[in-house]
């Protein structure tokens, strides 16, 4: 019997993490006598990988733009750095615009695929590519619209294995996701390097976190600084949060005094 082939791809913006994810998957795989197939650029190579007749003569079975083998040997050393060794984009599938179609594909096979003015549903190319390289399952790495798309293929029978990435925390379904740790820390370490200069100065200092839809980041950041914390899924009142600031000003003043 032919080994089972598993194909794996990251999606979405970069994080610490992904590159141990995927030697993970890896090495357990190639331990089960299953082969990996790399994806590169998320869905993109999906979506615009060429097959034999589309490349030239003695290029070999895959496009290797998009396709990449993975081993025990190529992976070995991948969770050293951060980032994604197979590269990512922010493409879905069913929501492609006009100029970001193939080219390499007649204009033609796409009139049956748009669903509405200039944007296109590429999900028949996606499960016609999938076939092709003979996934028996496909693990997806990513946020909530790379995952959003995995539910796509999942309810047109595609085996897929999910993994939430994001430095949001904000996936439904799950407790933690890759990335949020070190969104965590970094944020903690930022804040950190501002207190010497902002008790020589006797100021506050308000920092920013970035979040998507949700304020996890900027909550828990707040929890390991000891900081207060406003968060966008709540209204807060300015007047008391600046009352609430001057009073712990005029507390530290005290102390320091004393």
């Amino acid at each position: 019997m032919a080994p089972r082939r598993i194909g794996i791809l990251t999606g979405g913006g970069d994080v610490p993490g992904l590159n141990s994810v995927i030697k993970s998957v890896v090495y357990n795989a190639t331990e089960i006598g299953c082969e990996v197939i790399g994806i590169r650029r998320g869905w993109e190579g999906l979506t615009h990988m060429k097959r034999p007749e589309d490349l030239l003569s003695g290029t070999g079975r895959y496009d290797s733009e998009y396709i990449r083998p993975l081993d025990r040997v190529n992976t070995r050393t991948i969770d050293r750095t951060g980032g994604t060794m197979l590269h990512t984009s922010r493409t879905n599938p069913s929501k492609m615009r006009r100029d970001r179609l193939p080219a390499h594909i007649d204009p033609a096979r796409f009139a049956s695929m748009e669903t509405s003015d200039g944007v296109y549903d590429l999900t028949p190319l996606v499960l016609e590519n999938i076939e092709f390289l003979g996934l028996d399952h496909l693990v997806t790495i990513g946020g909530d619209d790379t995952l959003s798309y995995s539910s796509v293929l999942d309810r047109a029978g595609v085996a897929v294995i999910a993994i939430p990435k994001t430095m949001d925390n904000d996936v439904p379904g799950t407790e933690y996701c890759i990335g949020f740790s070190t969104a965590i820390t970094r944020a903690k370490e930022a804040i950190n390097r501002q207190r010497t200069t902002l008790g020589s100065h006797e100021r506050i200092g308000v920092f920013r976190i970035f979040g998507r839809d949700a304020g996890f980041s900027a909550l828990y950041t707040a929890y390991v600084t000891s900081a207060r914390c406003v968060i966008p899924e709540y209204r807060f009142d300015l007047d008391r949060l600046l009352d609430c600031w001057s009073k712990t000003s005029a507390r530290t003043r005290r102390a320091t005094r004393s």
